[in-house]
């Protein structure tokens, strides 16, 4: 299943452009972010220290998953489009092993996004502060939860993909969703339930770094800890693939 999804994706030129994109945009943010100087101090000798490094990169990453549901939805409509998801039908697959083949692409995005971000951790960090690299392997839990949240956002972006069938809606529902629709739902319902919303229990497994601070000098902010995000987002993205498979198996293909 793996094998035959990695041969319909690996000569796809969009999917190497996207990806690349994603690693440019994260490193040239964390470049930029390294060469600010105040009072004559490079901020980046402290900014990408570790530990604390995988918190912050984890929550600028979280920025960048947009365009892993991209991807995504690009890959799914596709299927759509040339059919292949009709002849694969006809040739004896079920429903079920279709969305298994893309939740197993998800999975490779989201491993992906994880790698990116301990690349961009590893060699920032130990060349602008080789002094903490004692602490590398510290709150690399931070990187887990981010892989997590970029499943969230991906079991989303199927879950669009799947509904729509055409990329230009897909991602255009995705993106305004993301941004508008949710957010905007949210200023008019009490914090103690729009903390439980999709896309906010996604963002509080990456929450802003210094949040705790933040919280002492604004009041708390009723976001979730990444602890308490996690069973809801790994729920949330289980109950998104299970409608995905909902509606590939029950309409027309």
């Amino acid at each position: 299943m793996l094998r035959a999804e990695l041969r319909k994706i690996l000569p796809y030129r969009t999917v190497w452009f996207i990806l690349l994109l994603f690693v440019a945009l994260l490193a040239l943010f964390v470049s930029v972010g390294s060469g600010v100087v105040i009072n004559g101090q490079a901020v980046g000798n402290t900014l990408y220290a570790f530990p604390e490094v995988w918190h912050k990169l984890a929550y600028v990453a979280s920025y960048f998953n947009l365009l892993l549901g991209i991807l995504l939805i690009i890959l799914i409509t596709d299927e759509y489009q040339f059919r292949t998801f009709r002849q694969q039908v006809i040739d004896g697959s079920s429903a079920a092993t279709l969305v298994q083949g893309k939740l197993a692409v998800s999975g490779l995005l989201a491993a992906f996004g994880m790698l990116v971000v301990l690349g961009v951790g590893l060699f920032y960090g130990l060349t602008r502060s080789p002094e903490s690299a004692a602490k590398v392997t510290q709150e690399l839990g931070a990187v887990v939860l981010y892989g997590v949240q970029a499943l969230g956002y991906l079991s989303l972006a199927a879950l669009l993909a799947f509904l729509l069938r055409k990329s230009g809606p897909a991602i255009l529902a995705f993106m305004l969703y993301a941004w508008v629709v949710e957010p905007v739902v949210r200023l008019r319902i009490p914090d103690e339930i729009d903390r439980y919303f999709p896309t906010k229990v996604f963002s509080s497994l990456t929450p802003t770094p210094g949040q705790a601070l933040l919280d002492t000098v604004t009041g708390p902010s009723g976001a979730m800890l990444p602890s308490q995000a996690l069973p809801l987002a790994l729920a949330y993205a289980a109950l998104f693939w299970a409608l995905s498979y909902l509606l590939l198996r029950n309409r027309d293909l």
